[in-house]
């Protein structure tokens, strides 16, 4: 058995060393069709999807259209290649390279000179389209999938703001974006990741704006990346950030194209992955993870109020079961008598101390919430609330639970709700149960001193060399009107300062409303 895997260890230690060889020198094409036909043969031997449909140019010259079923447009093929090439009969003095120009309705022709490419190039859906005597082959743009249409996105929900959210089709993507800003200044470079699958990843950004050793950096991280295939946006965050041992996101997610335009006319990086809806967005910050693209559609003191709602509920999430354990354990003080009393006649018949019975419903009300997200939509919100109400009471019933424990449990569920990335939200509910465990081992020292060490962890991180908790910590003053707050539009003046520094400003001196400024309007 050992001897076994020792051999296969070294056949597929050769294949990964065939593979990096052809990367390194693409094998041309042959003038024979014959032999182009043996290797593409070879290649997809045993795949019953890819069709080889042999015909004549013209009557005399042999040709070959090669594509894959259910990626290519068979009756565009029909049309515009197979019956104009092959009725074309009166032309046989034509050369077949000058018939095609002359013949194909085809609006992209692409000239493929290689295997590599051609291989591409089918896998993209594209057919391929191979000639007698010719080194060259011809890829013709009558790729045709199916795919999901321009939908709301369910997990970033707006009140007021565009309804329009990112699909799993790269073009799409890149089209939504391009909609928006129509510059020539928007830039993207694709380049194909993964041994297996050749996803394609497009780095999206504004040029003049965005820091272009920043481009360089995340060009080279994903560049780094050997793995045999990515499958979601997820794999190439994993690989790319700064810190792997932590749970906070370095990278924002998102589902709309109007986040993802904002972060980019800021100077920061797009990363549209083909194959899921889930954009990246570097570098961000610890602040950044609490503002949604509806902050900027409202009034300005309207986003601000809603935003110190955010803040306040993320600490309410973060630490209203541990302040309850600890309280009750240790400093029954601070509870006003009649409030004290309650308390005390609640938990009369609960057997267990407040850490355990903190711990026992948090962990019901995770699982409640895990089994509402993997359960049928129809069922799903039913189950995870029906539920909640009838363990919950069920509970306080049996004497396992204080009527106290069971609403300090839900308000803490609903306050995390309320921070708007749920990359951010989770390690928020993770971080509660240790905290816990400090409250109920060392009561408000043990939470003090979870703080700290979550504000010492946070302060070390950076997001591409950016500060995580930057404006705050380095404080940049006039970074500050877009972080705690949300200021006035003609207030944000500059770009962020650690993305926005070849081009400062976004707008003009002159935005102050006239009832504000007076007569004489503001300079820089």
């Amino acid at each position: 058995m050992r001897v076994f895997y020792r051999r296969r260890f070294k056949v597929n230690k050769n294949i990964n060393k065939a593979q990096q060889g052809d990367k390194q020198a693409p094998k041309p094409l042959y003038p024979d069709l014959d032999q182009n036909l043996n290797v593409l043969h070879d290649l997809y031997k045993d795949c019953s999807d890819v069709v080889f449909r042999s015909f004549l140019i013209a009557g005399h010259t042999k040709a070959q259209l090669i594509y894959i079923k259910g990626l290519s447009n068979v009756e565009e093929m029909d049309n515009n290649v197979l019956t104009p090439l092959m009725k074309r009969a009166e032309q046989r003095s034509v050369h077949p390279k000058a018939l095609i120009e002359q013949t194909l309705s085809v609006a992209e022709v692409v000239k493929l000179e290689s295997f590599d490419a051609c291989i591409e190039q089918l896998s993209v859906g594209n057919p391929l389209l191979l000639l007698e005597g010719d080194e060259q082959g011809f890829a013709l743009g009558l790729a045709k999938w199916e795919k999901r249409a321009i939908e709301e996105p369910t997990g970033e929900l707006v009140v007021r703001g565009p309804r329009e959210g990112f699909t799993e089709t790269l073009e799409v993507n890149t089209s939504l974006l391009r909609r928006r800003i129509r510059s020539p200044q928007l830039k993207m470079k694709t380049l194909k990741l993964g041994r297996y699958t050749q996803t394609a990843i497009t780095l999206a950004y504004i040029e003049d704006l965005s820091d272009e050793t920043l481009i360089e950096e995340i060009n080279q991280r994903l560049k780094r990346i050997d793995i045999d295939g990515i499958l979601e946006s997820g794999y190439i965050e994993e690989l790319i950030q700064d810190y792997s041992y932590t749970p906070f996101p370095q990278v924002l997610i998102t589902e709309r194209p109007d986040t993802a335009v904002s972060s980019l006319l800021e100077g920061r990086v797009v990363i549209i992955v083909d194959g899921t809806p889930f954009v990246l967005i570097a570098p961000t910050t610890f602040f950044s993870l609490f503002q949604s693209g509806e902050d900027y559609y409202h009034h300005f003191m309207i986003s601000t109020a809603t935003r110190w709602l955010r803040y306040l509920f993320c600490f309410i999430s973060l630490l209203l079961p541990s302040l309850y354990v600890a309280i009750i354990t240790y400093h029954h003080e601070m509870v006003p008598t009649t409030l004290l009393l309650t308390m005390v006649d609640s938990r009369e018949v609960v057997p267990f101390p407040a850490l355990v019975e903190a711990f026992l419903m948090e962990i019901t009300f995770e699982g409640l919430r895990e089994a509402g997200l993997r359960l049928p939509k129809q069922v799903g919100a039913a189950v995870s609330i029906v539920g909640a109400l009838v363990i919950g009471q069920a509970a306080v019933d049996a004497g396992l639970v204080s009527n106290h424990m069971v609403m300090v449990v839900a308000i803490t569920g609903i306050a995390s709700f309320t921070i708007p990335r749920y990359n951010l939200a989770i390690p928020i509910r993770m971080l509660r149960f240790p905290i816990m465990l400090l409250a109920g081992t060392f009561g408000l020292v043990g939470i003090m001193t979870g703080l700290l060490a979550i504000m010492t962890h946070l302060s070390t991180l950076r997001s591409f060399g950016v500060p995580y908790l930057s404006p705050v910590a380095p404080m940049k003053g006039a970074d500050m009107n877009d972080a705690l707050i949300r200021a006035p539009l003609w207030k944000l003046k500059t770009r962020p300062h650690l993305t926005g520094e070849y081009n400062k400003y976004r707008q003009g001196s002159n935005q102050k409303p006239a009832s504000d400024k007076g007569s004489e309007g503001e300079e820089r």
